[in-house]
């Protein structure tokens, strides 16, 4: 019996190779996986049911729960109050009127008589451009403006001439028509008494005849020349008229070399210096009329279809003052997505204002209604307003679906979900995650 517990022995160890044996041809234990699929199906199983337990009791306690400090969210109350459509804006403070000095013809400058910021007066010199070829132009308008007058004054002088001629030559016919006339009525009875002969008779009523004639001739030919140099004289004259206009409008260009004030006011910009050349159109600077002044301000674009002249604005307070506006202007064109507007006070305005100041207002969009509001807040950039969290009275706040409306910097109109004198939640809710309940600590 030891020799057969012995020799079984010895065949295990054969069979695991403890003797240098290679093992083949001997049987050989094979190890099981550990992850065989009944486990991992089991495994499985059990997760889901985990899972299962876990929605159920979730869904049985209202939803997915969060602690958060209440010291750390902001509470609004639900109520209704005044509500008014309105866009916050930033506007500068710029003078009511504004002039701009340019120049109407390009020179050099030779002097300044003003400095820049001091008060001028309307006509008030400013400074003294020189421009040589202006001058050359002047001279020439003026010699070619006085010889076109002497022209016509020559003209003028040939027809008084060739008048008084006329004059003359009618004296002399009249005279000669005169008297063959006289001679012709004494010859015509001597003629018929047979006292002078028929040559002597046809020789007057010849010469008489001559002068008739010539006398119709003359008058004629003076008429037709009349109406000729008349109408030479009505051009020229109208060439002298152009000439005068011409002349008088390089003697304004050369006055305008002198820059003077065009209003009273602050020079508010002066840019010349002595020596400089500038060409027409060059803005030397501006003035600022003193008796007012005006707001100028950028909208943002989704307001220009709403913005018009004559709508009403209300500052914010300055100096603990609120002051009313009206647009006066609204200019269309649209820049980086704003468009600018100029606006009034009206009655009374801020005293001690200075130009460029800024001043913030209301730009009114409609009149003021009643409606259900929240302060606006945060939780608008999460939501977008379609839910919010509303506060128990056992201190949870739960989620809930609400339709916003109307929207200004301030507020939000509520047009359901919500009742007055409940409680929301305003600040962010970025850190809230999933949660449906908040619980406040």
């Amino acid at each position: 019996m030891e020799q057969d517990q012995h020799t079984s022995i010895l065949s295990r160890k054969l069979g695991e190779g403890e003797y240098g044996s290679t093992g083949e041809g001997s049987d050989r234990r094979i190890a099981r996986s550990r992850w065989t699929p009944r486990r991992i199906l089991s495994i499985l199983g059990v997760v889901a049911v985990i899972a299962l337990i876990a929605w159920a009791y979730s869904t049985a306690t209202g939803g997915r729960r969060l602690r958060v400090d209440a010291d750390r969210v902001t509470i609004a109350d639900v109520e209704n109050g005044p509500f008014q459509e309105y866009a916050q804006v930033t506007g500068n403070v710029l003078p009511r009127t504004t002039v701009y000095l340019d120049a109407v013809e390009g020179g050099r400058v030779e002097e300044l008589f003003v400095e820049e910021g001091t008060r001028v007066e309307k006509g008030q010199p400013l400074l003294r451009l020189s421009n040589n070829d202006l001058q050359i132009r002047l001279i020439n308008a003026d010699a070619q403006r006085i010889e076109q007058i002497n022209r016509v004054q020559d003209t003028q002088f040939r027809m008084e001439q060739n008048a008084l001629s006329l004059r003359q030559q009618l004296v002399q016919m009249n005279y000669q028509i005169e008297r063959l006339r006289r001679a012709h009525t004494r010859n015509k009875d001597l003629y018929a008494q047979k006292a002078i002969s028929q040559q002597e008779f046809d020789q007057t009523e010849t010469e008489l005849d001559y002068w008739m004639r010539n006398k119709d001739l003359t008058l004629a030919a003076y008429k037709q020349d009349s109406l000729r140099m008349a109408k030479q004289l009505v051009q020229m004259q109208g060439s002298v008229n152009r000439m005068d206009a011409n002349f008088r409008v390089i003697q304004e260009i050369a006055d305008n070399l002198t820059v003077t004030a065009p209003i009273s006011g602050q020079l508010t910009a002066l840019d010349a210096e002595i020596g400089e050349l500038h060409s027409a159109g060059y803005r030397f600077g501006q003035i600022d009329e003193l008796d007012g002044f005006k707001l100028r301000a950028g909208v943002d674009e989704f307001y220009i279809a709403r913005v018009f002249a004559g709508q009403t604005a209300t500052t914010l307070p300055v100096a603990g003052e609120e002051y009313k506006l009206i647009v006066r202007r609204v200019y269309p064109e649209v820049q980086n997505g704003r468009f600018e507007v100029d606006l009034d006070f009206t009655g009374t305005q801020p005293t001690g204002i200075r130009r460029g100041q800024t001043i913030r207002f209301r730009l009114e969009m409609s009149d003021p209604a009643e409606a259900l509001l929240i302060p606006r807040g945060g939780f608008l950039q999460t939501t977008g307003g379609s839910w919010v969290f509303v506060v128990d009275e056992d201190g949870t706040a739960r989620r809930r679906d609400i339709q916003v409306g109307r929207q200004n910097p301030q507020v939000v109109e509520v047009i359901e979900g919500l009742e007055p004198g409940e409680r929301v939640i305003t600040s962010s809710y970025e850190s809230f995650g999933d949660a449906d309940i908040l619980v406040l600590n």
